[in-house]
């Protein structure tokens, strides 16, 4: 076994994870005064971060458990290494010119070098999910690295955005599947390995002719079954990728679905209108999204009160609700129900804050702009499903607001990997933006 390593963390860390202190294997951990000032002002408040900062204080307390710190610190648990809170150090001589400010970051950042100063032979790198931070260390020479922990390979993510399995089939075999009693073919005329469940194909004709056919692995019936072109509250698909969203969203079987794509591919409007064609099937349908805007600014920011601050987070699901109203005529019986399902609160938009702690039965739950929460925000969310409820991420992975995730780094990217050949989950990438032309261009150009 290889000499212990020490791993200085940052506050954004044990923000992100609050059980990060025992994700280090049994390397030994060193937590900097400032970061259990900075934690502290983050432990009052309901919100996500407000619940790490009190699990990684509460587990802290219960390591120590009455005990001191010192020179060594304290085991984590069963082979696990050793933590310790360490005061504050200044930079050396030769680095106080180039960190003038005092500021946590560089408090933080002092103290993992005079970690490193005095334990010579010891590899000692700082853990942060802040690129700044990240980028300063390496200008003063310090090992830096971030928390990867819940972090999806690069290749892995590569693969998620192309797991639609493309191939041609032979004339019989898309007659079969296409046009016969069934509309299933077994999976061993079409490869030698059994797919995953919920594995999605496009098979084209081997003679070149007709149109292409989408398909989904059916575990229960251990068959390829046809995905045929179905609308949904007057919404209809306009690709491939749409018609396998949709079915996605109408399956009961499918219980967590997860929809990327860039903007105007219609994650949000498919996943909506599969909700308002199955309205009857559930006693609630729920819209809600992350309340992050450019600049990181908290909702306390806006004036009124929470109907009114969450207005401009929650208006873009509104703009879907319109599109499909506008598919029908005003006063259409159609237009009602939407109406109707409004006043009497069988559809709503409300806060994911006010999400946990609440047990969501019989609910079709929407959560869209998934890509700006965290691994385990997601989960605490999947976690209040109850019976018959199904639930419904969508987002951009590639078009993320908060500072410390990235592609790779966010809960959508983590389920899709996660999950993948779950019979309860099933994941589709929308490529094509059906949103205009415009925006098709804009997304691809720019």
């Amino acid at each position: 076994m290889g000499k212990a390593k020490i791993f200085v963390l940052d506050t954004n860390v044990i923000l992100h994870d609050h059980k990060a202190i025992r994700q280090f294997k049994d390397n030994d951990l060193v937590i900097p005064t400032a970061v259990i000032e900075e934690a502290d002002k983050f432990k009052k408040g309901n919100d996500t971060l407000s619940f790490h900062a009190r699990g990684f204080m509460r587990d802290l307390d219960t390591i120590s458990n009455g005990r001191s710190f010192g020179k060594d610190g304290i085991p984590i648990g069963k082979g696990l290494g050793r933590i310790k809170v360490e005061p504050n150090h200044p930079f050396p001589p030769e680095l106080k010119e180039l960190f003038i400010d005092d500021i946590p970051d560089h408090r933080i950042l002092a103290t993992a070098i005079w970690v490193r100063d005095n334990n010579p032979g010891t590899f000692v790198a700082l853990v942060t999910k802040d690129v700044n931070l990240r980028l300063k260390a390496k200008a003063a020479g310090m090992a830096v690295q971030d928390y990867l922990t819940d972090k999806v390979e690069e290749d892995k993510l590569e693969i998620r955005q192309r797991e639609v399995l493309r191939m041609k089939l032979p004339s019989a075999l898309m007659q079969t599947l296409c046009y016969g009693q069934e509309t299933a073919i077994d999976w061993k005329d079409v490869q030698g390995a059994k797919p995953e469940p919920n594995q999605l194909f496009r098979f084209e004709w081997e003679s070149g002719e007709g149109e292409t056919a989408c398909a989904r692995y059916d575990a229960d019936r251990d068959k390829i079954v046809f995905i045929r072109s179905r609308e949904a509250f007057g919404i209809r698909p306009r690709n491939d990728e749409q018609k396998m969203a949709l079915d996605a969203c109408l399956n009961r079987k499918v219980e967590l679905v997860a929809l990327t794509g860039g903007a105007g591919t219609g994650k949000t409007l498919l996943a909506l209108a599969s909700a308002l064609e199955q309205e009857r099937d559930y006693e609630q349908i729920i819209l809600s999204r992350p309340t992050v805007i450019l600049g990181n600014q908290d909702i306390g920011f806006l004036p009124g009160d929470q109907k009114t601050k969450m207005s401009p987070f929650l208006q873009p699901l509104m703009d879907n609700l319109s599109v499909i109203k506008d598919q029908f005529r005003p006063g259409s019986r159609e237009a009602q129900r939407i109406d109707a399902m409004i006043t009497m609160e069988k559809l709503i938009i409300e806060p994911l804050a006010y999400i946990r702690g609440r047990s969501l039965g019989k609910c079709f739950f929407i959560i869209d702009e998934a890509q700006n929460l965290t691994p385990h925000e997601i989960k605490t969310i999947i976690t209040r499903a109850g019976e018959g409820t199904k639930m419904v991420f969508t987002g951009d992975v590639f078009q993320i607001d908060q500072p410390y995730l990235d592609q790779w780094t966010n809960g959508l990217s983590y389920i899709a990997e996660r999950l993948s050949g779950q019979k309860l989950f099933q994941h589709v990438f929308l490529r094509k933006g059906e949103r205009s032309e415009l925006s098709e261009m804009a997304s691809k150009l720019l």
